[in-house]
């Protein structure tokens, strides 16, 4: 009796071990269209131009080339959210079938739709630079025609920033993220040396930049991200401690006055709006009211 016993919990033991080797590795790749390799241009990057075709197509070569190298590193489970404008670019056809592809607009947490703590790790990909850098292709902060600058708890935050505190708050560490070097210099800055970065281009001014050929683009994507997910375990989240203070500065007064309005906002000058919120998903749903309806005329 006490032999089948003791089999029977070595079975168990065993059985253990094994589906804790098993244990998937989902991955949370969010996708934005500046930063893509080839891209210079907001003609590039808007559905009614006739350069936006190709454009998109490089969005999911990019997308395709990070899944890739995802995979090579043992992810079995990848969702990939579409983020830039409308958030319909990366067609499902031109997605590789492995990964899931989230789309459309508007949606909760907007680039971060979808993300959740079951997620072993995020990747940033085809990202671009805060409002106001320098060298640095089509560099905007979630609104290019409203915002100025955004701040939480004090520190200056880009849009790969903000992301990066929705991901942390689960425990989900940020390891990659690709797009012009001024965006990589800023994820490093930010996020910490641990994040591995590829440059895709380097800027001349805001719509012009030394591009470093696609092929080998997509190359430099694969193998990071290979080597990223590997390395996920010496990346730490990116946490902000609560209470979150966030303050928002628009580009006109006008743009500040409709949100000025609601009851958990203040107005410490003219262009800017300040609120307090103890949740980092409460924060970024007041924050993009606020930006909505700045856009309001």
């Amino acid at each position: 009796m006490r032999k089948t016993i003791a089999v029977a919990a070595v079975a168990l033991l065993l059985a253990g071990v094994g589906s804790a080797q098993t244990k998937g590795l989902k991955v949370y790749v969010s996708v934005d269209m500046e930063g893509i390799s080839g891209v210079v241009s907001s003609e590039q990057t808007n559905p009614e131009s006739r350069e936006y075709a190709a454009a998109r197509k490089w969005m999911a070569e990019d997308a395709n080339a990070v899944v890739a190298g995802l995979l090579a590193a043992g992810a079995t489970q990848i969702v990939v959210n579409d983020s830039h404008g409308g958030m319909r670019n990366i067609s499902p056809d031109d997605l590789r079938p492995e990964a899931e592809l989230i789309s459309g607009t508007p949606k909760p947490l907007s680039m971060m739709a979808g993300i959740d703590a079951t997620f072993d790790a995020v990747v940033f990909v085809g990202y671009h630079a805060e409002a106001g850098t320098a060298s640095a292709i089509l560099d905007h902060t979630i609104s290019g025609s409203t915002v100025y600058q955004i701040k939480v708890n004090g520190i200056e935050l880009p849009e790969l920033g903000l992301n990066a505190a929705i991901a942390g708050a689960l425990g989900v560490p940020v390891i990659m993220l690709s797009g012009d070097a001024a965006a990589c210099r800023q994820a490093r800055a930010v996020l910490g040396d641990g994040i591995v970065t590829v440059p895709v281009k380097e800027a001349l001014s805001r719509t012009a930049a030394r591009l470093v050929p696609l092929p080998e683009a997509r190359r430099r994507l694969q193998d990071v991200a290979r080597e990223a997910l590997g390395k996920r375990a010496q990346v730490k989240p990116f946490r902000l401690t609560p209470p979150y203070r966030v303050t928002v500065a628009f580009l006109t007064s006008g743009q500040a006055e409709p949100g000025a309005m609601l009851p958990m906002v203040t107005r410490p000058d003219a262009r800017t709006l300040e609120f307090t919120a103890q949740e980092v998903n409460e924060a970024f749903g007041i924050l993009r009211t606020l930006i909505a309806l700045a856009g309001v005329r």
